[in-house]
């Protein structure tokens, strides 16, 4: 396989996981399935566990960057999901990856070129497309807490995408960097579980394991293997592919209806992509 459809590959099936994560957190958060504090703790310790494999070294303190982001970012994207639509959530969160990352990306001095900033207006344009948020916002959902909570959720992935791109150099590469993340992290937001008033359901703890295990720390492990070679610009446009997977699993699992936004707001996205992925001067 060619260098660039080895990312392809890599970049695709991190995207499938984020969409997962997603998907699982309606199914658990959104019918009430398990509250936000377990929901959190026992996504992270399903992770550390499966991750203990690759924990080759101690957590120290240079670790606490990492785990502080994601420990954030959990946290808040759970208890953002438990009031706001997941449509709304969702460019929400995304909207303020981007965001973060591309201003970082300004004060670095990174250049991404016309047609890297022409992918990345496509690709916002797709979103809001697929998402419209002037119509969730005329529904009245969203109230400003748990839309500020997922702004915050936002800011602290693009936060850990960032800190996980220099992962490849520490100790244990990507997978033991992960780890420590993970274990540091889940007892970072072990207090949220005061703050519940139900123990979790059967369903909602199985749905937790399986956001823990799969779609987050393999997940995780095999974006910080694929961000470090791509550009801040392609890192934080590439990730606006995740609201059109989630909606397509939708449509796939849970018999929600594919729209002309969808397949026409991918579209664009994709499209943005593919731009952002060529390099400066190309």
């Amino acid at each position: 396989m060619s260098g660039l459809g080895h990312k392809v590959l890599l970049a695709s099936l991190a995207i499938a996981a984020f969409a997962g994560n997603s998907l699982l957190a309606r199914a658990a958060l959104g019918d009430g399935a398990i509250e936000a504090g377990a929901y959190s703790a026992i996504r992270l310790a399903a992770g550390a566990i499966i991750l203990l494999p690759f924990l080759s070294v101690r957590p120290s303190r240079s670790d606490l960057p990492g785990a502080i982001a994601l420990a954030v970012y959990v946290a808040g994207f759970s208890l953002a999901y438990l009031q706001l639509e997941a449509g709304l959530g969702a460019m929400i969160l995304f909207g303020s990856v981007q965001a973060s990352i591309l201003l970082y990306g300004s004060v670095r001095g990174e250049k991404v070129g016309v047609l890297g900033g022409l992918g990345i207006a496509l690709a916002l344009a797709g979103l809001l497309w697929v998402l419209a948020p002037w119509e969730a916002a005329t529904r009245g959902t969203a109230s400003l807490l748990p839309s500020l909570l997922m702004a915050g959720a936002g800011i602290a992935w693009g936060a850990y995408t960032l800190i996980g791109r220099g992962s490849a150099d520490r100790p244990g590469g990507p997978s033991g960097s992960t780890a420590r993340y993970f274990l540091i992290a889940s007892l970072l937001v072990a207090p949220m579980l005061a703050f519940d008033s139900a123990f979790p359901s059967a369903q909602g703890v199985i749905l937790a394991v399986l956001s823990g295990t799969i779609t987050s720390a393999i997940g995780y492990v095999i974006w910080y293997r694929v961000a470090p070679d791509l550009g801040l610009a392609t890192v934080a446009c590439v990730q606006l592919a995740t609201p059109i997977a989630a909606a397509l699993g939708g449509t796939l699992f849970l018999a929600e209806a594919l729209t002309l936004q969808v397949v026409g707001g991918g579209a664009l996205i994709l499209t943005g992509i593919v731009l952002t992925l060529r390099k400066p001067g190309n």
